[in-house]
């Protein structure tokens, strides 16, 4: 009788409780939101391979490139990154802010590889770079790229190799491998803290760093030398003026060679700012349209290199060349 009484109870307080009127809630209202178009789509391609390189103890290894696509329905220009790695690295992923700001802007950039010490000697690396660009045209349409529109960009070693492309444009000396038929010549170069002089790269440091780079461990010396054990020369890159005198960008300065910006911190501590200077100097003794900036407290990379005010130079410079 009891379960009974209070099945019945439960059951009553169950009615009573769906019998109580349901409070209504207001309808959420959604936000909108007003787009402009200013940014297009920006598509990657990674890990392409554009040359087969060859070193010690192996017959071939792959150089391989990274290419940023924005969306668009006419030829972009194209600017091929370098990136630096101190004669001894080539990391194609670096400065992923400086190139997505490039595709942003309206181009297809490609980040490249190359060879570097002690596999690698000059002017390997710059067969490389120039290699790369011939690629890149013969694969033009794949890319969308606009090929009479073509410039370079590089940091450091790289800003050394962009600086070489710039001032050898014009000339077929160093196109060796595949596309021969296609050109390596670009419009204009931009180098950033890159090397002129690879004598002289401490020269604004004091003796104990001055006295390293001349050793014969130093990475210039095994970039232009290689090393004795393997058929290099020995006893430092200023022991071998001619081979060091080829290896310098500053020598191939003529009346072909491309525009060129070049860029330096104050704070650098790597690579000497005089470097960029030497440059500079030089290709306004021979009348190469060029400029060169000093950003004060910026050193050798960090994140001086990605600031707005910084980027806008380096955008204006190649929408100057690329975008006639």
């Amino acid at each position: 009788m009891k379960t009974y009484l209070k099945g019945l109870l439960l059951s009553s307080a169950l009615l009573v409780l769906f019998a109580l009127p349901v409070c209504a809630t207001e309808k959420a209202e959604s936000k909108t939101l007003n787009v402009e178009l200013v940014n297009g789509e920006i598509t990657m391609a990674e890990g392409i391979v554009f040359a087969q390189g060859a070193g010690r103890g192996v017959s071939t290894y792959a150089l391989a490139m990274d290419v940023l696509q924005p969306k668009s329905d006419k030829p972009l220009p194209l600017i091929v990154f370098v990136t630096g790695g101190g004669f001894i690295m080539a990391p194609r992923t670096n400065w992923i802010q400086q190139r997505m700001k490039l595709a942003e802007n309206g181009y297809v950039v490609a980040s490249i590889e190359y060879r570097f010490a002690p596999n690698g000697r000059f002017p390997q690396p710059l067969e490389d770079v120039k290699s790369a660009i011939r690629w890149l045209r013969a694969h033009a349409e794949r890319f969308n790229i606009d090929t009479k529109r073509v410039g370079v960009l590089g940091n450091s070693a790289g800003g050394y190799l962009s600086a070489f492309t710039g001032v050898t444009s014009g000339s077929t000396e160093f196109d060796k491998g595949e596309y021969l038929d296609q050109s390596s010549s670009v419009l204009c170069a931009a180098d950033i803290f890159g090397l002129s002089d690879l004598t002289v790269i401490g020269a604004d440091f004091s003796e104990e760093v001055q006295r390293g780079h001349r050793s014969a461990g130093a990475t210039e010396a095994l970039w232009v030398l290689g090393t004795p054990t393997f058929g290099g020369k020995d006893g430092g890159i200023n022991a071998h003026p001619e081979e060091a005198a080829k290896a310098n960008p500053i020598n191939y300065i003529n009346e072909k060679s491309a525009p060129m910006l070049l860029m330096h911190g104050t704070a650098d501590t790597l690579v000497s700012p005089s470097q960029t200077d030497l440059l500079f100097q030089a290709l306004r003794a021979k009348g190469i349209e060029s400029e060169r900036y000093i950003v004060e407290g910026a050193a050798h990379g960090g994140p001086y290199w990605v600031q707005e005010p910084v980027m806008k130079i380096i955008v204006d410079f190649f929408d100057k060349y690329l975008k006639k």
